[in-house]
Formats: C-alpha cells, structure tokens, sequence
C-alpha cells in the first residue's frame, strides 16, 4: 500500500518511471473510494499545445525529494488511458484504466465508483 501524508505538496512534481525516465508532472491523485488510501495519479504528457492526462497506479511508488517514481515503465505509462487537462475520468473509463496494467477492477457493491479525484 502506498502511503501518503499530504497528497497536495506532490502536485507539479516530476513523475519518474523505475529506471528514472521522465514521464511528465503529477497533476492530481485518485483514492480509492473504498479504503481512502491513493490509488492512482494522473501525469501530464505531451507538447504545450496538446498536453493531456494519464494515469498510473500508485501501488509499489516512492516519493523522492523532488519527484514521485512509479513502478511502471514509461512507454506503457504514455500508453495508457487519458483525459484532456480539463477533463474527468468518466466512471464508464475505470475499467480500461485497471485492464490497462492488469490490475482487477471492481465497483463498490451498490455499483460505485472505484476512483475518486482528491
């Protein structure tokens, strides 16, 4: 589980992936709904004029002075499923952001979300 003490003081941060390679900056962090604990972060990629969010689990990260290094590689990272800078992560999208790592993916068991933006 990864643990955090103040999710905001990592915005703006590098995201780096396992071999230190910069994917881009972390821009905000999901939990998830059932356990409150982060889940996911969503990194900005991409030229000034067509930046966009991706995500990356959190499961296995380490937080270092000026950066957050993720356990995934870089390519699958900028591979993954994305929202626009001012978008939202639609709960018909969950899904295909877990198969993307082949993590499991579950809705609550009234059908809730599994990611919530903090």
């Amino acid at each position: 589980m990864f643990e955090a003490r103040d999710i905001r003081e990592w915005r703006g941060h590098d995201v780096v992936d396992a071999e230190g390679k910069k994917i881009g900056f972390l821009e905000s962090v999901y939990v998830d709904t059932a356990t409150d604990q982060p889940a996911f972060a969503t990194v900005t990629t991409g030229l000034p004029t067509r930046r966009r969010l991706v995500f990356v689990p959190l499961d296995g990260a380490t937080v270092g002075p000026a950066y957050l290094q993720v356990r995934y590689s870089k390519a699958q990272v900028k591979d993954a499923p994305w929202i626009d800078t001012d978008g939202e992560l639609l709960a018909a999208q969950e899904a295909a952001v877990f198969a993307h790592y082949k993590l499991a993916y579950q809705t609550g068991a009234g059908g809730e979300r599994r990611l919530a933006r903090r």
